[in-house]
């Protein structure tokens, strides 16, 4: 079958929505990557839909946040059906995403999850106390990629919505 990879489109919400509450469940809105997003718009030209055929089976967002006083990126959700598990979309979804947030002047990508998955795709684990989110996150979770430099220092302090 024939797998497309594409900008997200409003068309596209309900279908995302379903495949999130499927995957991460009613508790999604408690997580700190949540309160983030929460009443934030995802930055278009950052999100990404694949679609294999004709069914939309992932999907990616990047939303715009700060930290201490540097801009960011926040990575999620990272979602793929569970019919598309392990067969690849996800790391196609990540490789378009860091891909597209290199070419923007953001430093970094922030996000909670597994570091052995995430570092091939550039992530590294945030030195304990470095970034604070809004709420529980286990700290050896937080993960940052960066993205115009190696340098990471200036990613320090409250993680937040971007105003």
């Amino acid at each position: 079958m024939n797998t497309e990879i594409t900008l997200e489109q409003p068309q596209h919400f309900e279908v995302v929505e379903k495949l999130t509450a499927e995957a991460f469940g009613p508790g999604r809105f408690t997580r700190s990557a949540f309160r983030l997003r929460e009443n934030v718009p995802h930055e278009p030209d950052l999100s990404f839909v694949v679609h294999v055929g004709d069914q939309l089976v992932g999907s990616v967002k990047l939303t715009r946040i700060k930290i201490g006083n540097a801009e960011a990126l926040l990575l999620g959700p990272l979602v793929v059906a569970q019919s598309h598990k392990n067969s690849g979309i996800g790391k196609l979804m990540m490789e378009t995403s860091v891909a597209a947030a290199q070419k923007t002047e953001f430093g970094a990508i922030l996000l909670v999850g597994d570091l052995p998955y995430y570092q091939r795709f550039g992530f590294e684990k945030v030195e304990r106390g470095n970034i604070l989110l809004p709420g529980p996150a286990d700290p050896d979770r937080i993960l940052i990629c960066p993205l115009q430099s190696t340098l990471t220092d200036n990613f320090c302090g409250l993680a937040e919505r971007h105003p």
